[in-house]
């Protein structure tokens, strides 16, 4: 008997051994939350947790919290992954398509109409006047987010020296991916002094340094299929919270001159403020480089390996804790992520405080986060 049949008995409700009612149960609780999860990865997981844990009883409390865990071990988009990773426990690998497609399409078709209506419905003048509202309140919000990962980024000597080594790179103008690798390479080498550390580097994927190399340079007419290997490569590597997708955003989008630094603005305003996850900033991102298949191949993209690593989260743990190459790894190119987005930050101010009303808007913003702590 699974674990979520004798929850189900304890609840004093017949188990629901059909593959089918399990996967329509998933639909529905993902594309609801898809619908009405708005407030970002913490957000989202508060609310799985109340039904899947409180109201369902489909796993305990200690196996949500080593799933949430794992799911941070993992590239990707947290959130997204622990729904995903939660239908893979109700049901199977099937659940696990279910529950990922089911929680993003809401928050896609969303994007595609916002994305619409930004091309074909706004003009210049009501674009440039929605943006000097909204981003000085995403800087906010992205400010907050730094700052609450502060503790996550330094956390020791080895730290302090990997968050230097990244913002010399990126101060250098090397490109992030190749800052993280090195940081990460960096965090192996500080780490093997405290403790034996099995297994080498070549346990590491190299599909990262691939998709590097194949993505190539920016044209006028940008292809569909560099569109896809771009966030594909983005989706492959990316750790933390959805605010690290900046990092990569500018160095990939933005510098290949596929969107404009403000667009990029805009599409992660859209991306915070509507429901679903905050990734489906780059649906936003394909649909105004290349219209729907855009949208279409850059949300299949930078989700796509999702579905592959939320497949091995429980087996990332136990292996994260056999391996102390792999996790020194990982806590390096953590800490490397959260300095990037102080260097993205700082970039972006420029474009964010466009005069006293903007840098007010931002003051003011930040301090009714710091009051009212829901609002994160």
């Amino acid at each position: 008997m699974t674990a979520a049949q004798q929850f189900d008995e304890a609840d004093g409700k017949h188990p629901s051994n059909r593959a089918s009612d399990r996967l329509f149960e998933l639909l529905k609780l993902f594309g609801w939350l898809g619908i009405v999860g708005v407030g970002g990865p913490a957000a989202h997981i508060a609310m799985m947790r109340k039904r899947v844990v409180v109201q369902r009883g489909w796993v305990s409390d200690d196996e949500f919290i080593r799933m949430v865990g794992a799911c941070a071990l993992v590239p990707g988009p947290n959130s997204t992954e622990m729904a995903m990773a939660l239908g893979a426990r109700r049901a199977g690998w099937r659940g696990l398509l279910v529950s990922g497609a089911s929680f993003i399409f809401p928050a896609f078709l969303i994007v595609c109409l916002i994305g619409w209506v930004y091309e074909h419905v706004l003009s210049s003048s009501m674009i440039a006047d929605t943006r000097r509202w909204l981003v000085p309140v995403v800087a906010a919000i992205v400010l907050d987010a730094l700052w609450k990962l502060r503790t996550s980024a330094v956390r020791d000597r080895s730290d302090v020296v990997v968050v230097m080594l990244a913002l010399v790179g990126a101060a250098l103008g090397i490109a992030e991916l190749a800052v993280l690798l090195v940081v990460g390479a960096a965090s192996i080498v500080l780490r093997s002094r405290r403790a034996s550390a099995p297994g080498s580097l070549t346990s590491l994927s190299p599909l990262p340094v691939v998709l590097a190399s194949v993505a190539g340079t920016a044209s006028t007419v940008v292809p569909l299929w560099k569109i896809f290997l771009v966030f594909l490569q983005i989706g492959s590597v990316i750790y933390g919270s959805g605010y690290v997708l900046l990092v990569f955003l500018e160095s990939e989008v933005v510098a290949r001159g596929w969107i404009s630094t403000g667009v990029l603005l805009d599409a992660i305003s859209v991306g915070q403020f509507t429901p679903g996850p905050v990734f489906t900033t780059a649906t936003f991102i394909g649909w105004n480089i290349a219209g729907f298949a855009g949208a279409v191949l850059a949300t299949l993209g930078v989700f796509g390996p999702s579905f592959v690593f939320a497949g091995f989260v429980d087996r990332v743990v136990s292996w994260s804790r056999r391996s102390h190459v792999f996790s020194a790894f990982l806590r390096g190119v953590s800490s490397g992520s959260i300095a990037l987005m102080v260097v993205v930050l700082v970039r972006l101010a420029d474009e964010a405080f466009v005069d006293w009303m903007a840098v007010a808007t931002f003051a003011v913003s930040f301090g009714v986060i710091l009051v009212f702590p829901r609002l994160r």
